[in-house]
């Protein structure tokens, strides 16, 4: 299969793509239904892409967001789940941009080395969803720190972090001028604390993904990110990373599953012809292929847009939007054109299937996205 690819990533892409190689099909394969990718975070990290977006000056590879979704990208295309990775990458947005210089001083240069790992982000809740706002861990002021209690969901791979980006309602929702205000962000170091409950969550793909209990759990001044009451906005930044990186991802899932189906569509052999001959298995293959090509010019539209510090949250949600769409338009057509074998766990058809069908669905929900579009790049009135 044909991918154009930006000559100026080839030397990124082609580090990735090595230490990939040592994580084929059977690698992933058997850590389902749960198992935490240890191995591949531990090769990913010494060949210094997992701190990829860490300043050099904290001991990371100073990379830009469009070079970090390079990454993702290729990780995915090579066939491996990044999950693992995507989280701790995404996250650094809020702790770079808000987080203060003991922070930073503190824990970067931990994470560039893989001392420590940052891939916990808690946000949503049972009772509130994509409803931000509405979150209800209350984080309240004590004598030189804050107790925290509430609960988290979908918070993945919690058990497998040191720390978690955190966001708990500082001043009661009905006390606040804008739904937005009174929400901070901490940055918490679940190694040292007590009242912290972490509960798997069995799903359909191997996520690593948890509920998480705060029960008095009292952390440090030191903690806040930024100012108290702003940790809304800190978020966004987090938020836009994460759907370009998502929609990254996304790209590279869609290449993988095509470059399967038209390999085997080439040498499949039925009537005597090449299955990939007839237009029923063709066509849905070369939709697919134009849709992930148009997406992946607006991934990187946005990544640049993002790192030049412009506004970019109609991009960064254009981009997941377009990208997971493209990824399950190819899951499915590799799906028809394997048959029963796209079923057969050994193909790995039917496990990429699942985990890019989670992005229709998250971080967001793409009719979030739609509506988001609707209202602030369209100006219709506001749909929910």
């Amino acid at each position: 299969m044909k991918w154009v690819e930006d000559p100026q990533h080839d030397d990124l892409r082609s580090g990735v793509r090595q230490v990939c190689s040592g994580f084929p099909g059977s690698y992933w394969r058997d850590l389902e239904p749960d198992t935490y990718p240890t191995q591949f975070v531990d090769a990913i990290t010494q060949a210094g892409f997992l701190g990829a977006l860490i300043p050099e000056e904290y001991g990371g590879g100073g990379a830009t967001l469009t070079q970090a979704s390079v990454i993702l990208e290729e990780i995915s295309a090579s066939g491996g789940n990044p999950a693992a990775c995507h989280a701790q990458m995404y996250v650094m947005g809020t702790v770079l941009r808000h987080g203060s210089a003991e922070q930073k001083l503190q824990y970067l240069p931990e994470l560039a080395a893989g001392r420590l790992r940052l891939q916990a982000f808690g946000v949503t809740e049972p009772g509130a969803g994509s409803e931000t706002t509405r979150i209800s861990t209350r984080a309240e002021k004590v004598t030189d720190g804050w107790r925290i209690n509430g609960q988290k969901i979908w918070t993945s791979r919690a058990l497998y972090s040191d720390l978690m980006l955190l966001l708990a309602r500082t001043t009661p929702y009905e006390e606040c001028a804008k739904p937005t205000d009174g929400l901070s962000t901490f940055l918490v170091d679940m190694r040292n604390v007590k009242g912290i409950t972490i509960n798997p969550i069995k799903t359909m793909i191997n996520h690593n993904t948890t509920e998480v209990f705060f029960d008095n759990v009292v952390i440090p001044d030191a903690a806040l990110v930024g100012q108290a009451g702003k940790g809304f906005r800190y978020i966004l930044d987090g938020m836009n990373a994460e759907r370009i990186l998502i929609a990254a991802e996304c790209i590279g899932d869609g290449r993988y599953l095509l470059e399967k189906a038209v390999d085997y569509a080439n040498q499949r052999i039925v009537f005597d012809r090449q299955i990939g001959s007839n237009q029923g298995v063709q066509f849905p293959l070369a939709k697919a292929y134009a849709q992930l090509r148009a997406a992946d010019l607006v991934r990187f539209d946005a990544a640049a847009k993002y790192d030049a510090g412009s506004s970019c949250a109609s991009e960064a949600n254009m981009a997941k939007l377009l990208a997971s769409d493209a990824s399950w338009a190819a899951a499915n057509a590799a799906m028809d054109t394997h048959g029963g074998f796209g079923f057969a766990v050994e193909y790995d058809i039917e496990r990429k299937f699942r985990e890019t069908r989670l992005y229709q669905v998250a971080p967001i929900n793409n009719n979030l996205v739609l509506a988001y579009l609707g209202q602030h790049a369209l100006g219709l009135p506001k749909s929910y």
